[in-house]
């Protein structure tokens, strides 16, 4: 990339989402409605059940075709999924039978099971699930599989040690007594389980355990149930990451495992202590550390390395043998952990598709050397979230930034990390309320991530109810939400256009070069940078993420050291009128001020942002609407065919929601939260009209909350039809032919 238009792009990153509040109204709510469905389960007109391949399994195991998920039989699949946490996979069967409905409406076809086995365990084992639980979990399992709904096991978040384990780890005290910062993590393996033998072997035994039960719903063995898609390892966790240091404080037995096991790497590796003082300088050895007392301990913190990498960066100079010694022997503890678990799910008889973990590792080298790990394992998974770091609404100051300001960055940044020959999941991602602009992310995730950047599977963070929220916030307080309509209420339009494969995906315009031997002399053929709030990253470098916006630019794991190169892309990116047109010519990103993005492609047409009074002109259909931000979809509703062959067209329009009486107060680029207000939640009115081609031909009704039929008709005048939605209280409308 020549450095002018490298420098462009980092300054567009470096804008860090400008707060987008200045660019709309503020608190006058009285034209708002109140957003009540009945949350009727029946399909109507939205409903996409019949669009699930069932039952699911038919086809075989998920396994992988080069960067490709496919079913055994060659069939190709993508997962558009949400996750189902904690206790709520061991529900009754009523609500599990409520929630298959709501998932087959919404046109899920995936769910991710996460952190389950906590409240399962079998009495004092951690090993194995109660009898009891594996009843609640088979039933669950078997009605997803009869709908067509495949399921992952994301099973394991550190596990917590019990009193039952104590006699086979070296020191069960030191890890049912740990303590961090995330309470949820306290008295479980987290950290240490990277590297201790005897705490992987527990997780390795409940999986295998796991997977040899018989389902008594399927009478299959989870290990010979095709609809069991993937399995992952570990939940956000790595060796690199920095919780094993608060783990490695309170427990000194394992501590002093990791220092015996790093110095007989270093023993093999240098042979003397004075060879290896010679290598890494005694000014970087800390005093009374030495081979000969195996007491040599590693840095393995990602925040470390990245602060690192970036000095080394800035002083043109390669990372220092002891930097580039830990992160060697962390990568290869790593591995080996991985590949262990792999060979004993193997050793079952499972053919589905295994995770390492979803977590990444902070700057350069590091970063790499994780991702490695899991390109080894299988797919690579990762997660991100936008908004606000904490986990409930709090009045005060709001991260109301709309990621739409800069292209690429944000939630879809994480698609820096897709390795050019592996499949890619994003299995935990969310918009947070209070941020005001979260109807923004689905469309963002299906139209760029899993159309354009072609990724295998997504998994929204969480559905823990059968229902649509009562509030902007999950009915539980948190921020996790899938169940609000500016969230699942976009499913219908964007679940059909990924399984239709609406948007085309474009083609790799370059690679990320990375050759994993060079790294252990420093040598990286890709600047990557990643800055960690705390469940929230953002991503930079060689590769900006604003190029996401443009094609594909994968990770390339290669066979000798390359730079990676990236061309002249000004073609697409007009740095100018500051829009980027993706390589396909069905996308259009406008950043900056007033930015928008807009989707022409045969079967949907879309308008995402901030756009008012302006008309856009999307094929046959012109739009345009009041709002200064809104969300209009325009789809297909049947299977094939596009919007001129179809009888039957889906729209769909969204801006903001709030609580009843929730207040904000915006000064400047400042936004504060005054009032949390209640429920009712309340939608913002959409006013927008559509043109279209024989507009005549066709009659417009709207549809109810829950995207049923009604009787009340829109008329169209001089090929146009004006459309407000506070008048009709519902966000779908349905266009047919006469």
């Amino acid at each position: 990339m020549p450095r002018s238009i490298m420098l462009i792009v980092l300054l567009i990153i470096l804008l860090n989402f400008p707060n987008a509040s200045a660019q709309t109204e503020g608190n006058n709510q009285q034209n708002w409605f109140p957003f009540t469905p009945e949350n009727n389960l029946e399909e109507g007109v939205i409903g996409m059940s019949n669009w699930l391949d069932a039952p699911a399994g038919k086809h075989g195991f998920v396994q992988s075709k080069g960067d490709r998920l496919v079913f055994e039989d060659g069939t190709s699949v993508q997962f558009w999924g949400t996750n189902i946490c904690s206790n709520r996979p061991f529900i009754e069967p009523e609500r599990v039978d409520s929630f298959i409905k709501k998932l087959g409406k919404y046109g899920v076809n995936a769910v991710r099971f996460h952190k389950f086995t906590w409240h399962a365990y079998d009495g004092d084992r951690s090993t194995d699930l109660a009898p009891e639980k594996y009843a609640q979990l088979d039933y669950f399992q078997s009605q997803l599989k009869k709908k067509g709904i495949y399921f992952g096991w994301s099973h394991i978040y550190g596990q917590k040690v019990l009193p039952a384990d104590s006699a086979r780890l070296v020191a069960y005290s030191e890890v049912r007594n740990l303590r961090y910062p995330w309470s949820h993590l306290n008295g479980t393996t987290s950290g240490l389980v990277n590297f201790a033998p005897d705490l992987q072997d527990l997780s390795i035994e409940l999986t295998v355990n796991m997977l040899n039960h018989v389902n008594h719903e399927t009478g299959l063995r989870y290990a010979d149930d095709p609809a069991l898609a993937y399995i992952e390892f570990q939940n956000e966790d790595d060796i690199f990451w920095g919780a094993i240091e608060y783990s490695l404080k309170q427990a000194p037995t394992y501590k002093a495992m990791f220092c015996k096991q790093f110095s007989h790497w270093l023993k093999r590796k240098y042979g003397s202590q004075q060879k290896f003082e010679k290598a890494w300088g005694k000014e970087n050895i800390p005093e009374g550390q030495t081979l000969e007392k195996e007491n040599i301990c590693p840095r393995a913190n990602h925040n470390f390395f990245s602060q690192q990498y970036k000095i080394s960066l800035e002083e043109k100079r390669t990372e220092d043998r002891y930097l580039l010694d830990m992160m060697h022997f962390l990568y290869e503890i790593q591995m080996a952990f991985y590949k262990k678990f792999e060979k004993a799910i193997r050793a079952t008889g499972y053919k589905g598709m295994l995770v390492g973990s979803c977590w990444q590792a902070g700057s350069g080298p590091s970063h790499f050397y994780n991702l490695h790990t899991d390109y080894e394992v299988g797919m690579i998974d990762r997660h991100n979230y936008f908004g606000p770091r904490e986990h409930r609404i709090t009045e005060g100051p709001v991260a109301n930034y709309s990621m739409l300001t800069t292209p690429g960055t944000g939630l879809l940044g994480t698609g820096l990390q897709q390795v050019a020959d592996r499949p890619f999941s994003f299995s935990e991602w969310m918009s947070k309320v209070p941020n005001e602009w979260t109807a923004e992310a689905v469309p963002l995730i299906g139209i760029y991530g899993m159309g354009l950047q072609g990724w295998d599977a997504s998994f929204s963070f969480a559905t823990d109810i059968p229902r649509f929220s009562k509030f902007l916030q999950s009915d539980q307080g948190g921020l996790y939400n899938a169940t609000s309509p500016l969230h699942m209420g976009l499913y219908p339009a964007i679940a059909r256009m990924i399984y239709r494969k609406d948007i085309q995906e474009a083609k790799i315009m370059a690679t990320q070069n990375v050759n994993i031997d060079a790294l252990e002399d420093g040598k990286l053929g890709v600047e990557t940078f990643i800055k960690q709030g705390f469940d929230d990253k953002n991503f930079s470098g060689t590769v900006s993420s604003a190029l996401l916006a443009v094609a594909r630019f994968p990770v390339l794991f290669t066979d000798s050291y390359e730079e990676t190169v990236i061309p002249d892309l000004s073609v697409y990116h007009d740095t100018i009128s500051k829009n980027i047109v993706s390589e396909t010519g069905e996308l259009k990103w406008h950043y900056g001020e007033k930015p928008y993005v807009t989707v022409n492609t045969v079967s949907t047409k879309g308008l995402i942002g901030f756009v008012p009074n302006r008309k856009f002109e999307l094929g046959d259909w012109t739009i345009e609407t009041e709002n200064p931000f809104a969300v209009i979809l325009i789809t297909n509703l049947s299977q094939q065919g596009s919007l001129q062959s179809t009888d039957k067209i889906l729209v769909t329009a969204v801006a903001r929601a709030r609580n009843t009486g929730m207040e904000y107060e915006y000064d400047g680029e400042q936004t504060l939260l005054k009032n949390k207000g209640k429920s009712p939640l309340r939608l913002e009115p959409v006013t927008f009209s559509m043109s279209f081609k024989n507009s005549d031909k066709y009659s417009i009704k709207a549809l109810n909350q829950d995207g049923g039929l009604t009787d009340r008709t829109i008329q169209v005048q001089n090929d146009s039809v004006r459309i407000d939605t506070g008048k009709y209280k519902t966000m779908y409308y349905l266009i047919t032919k006469k």
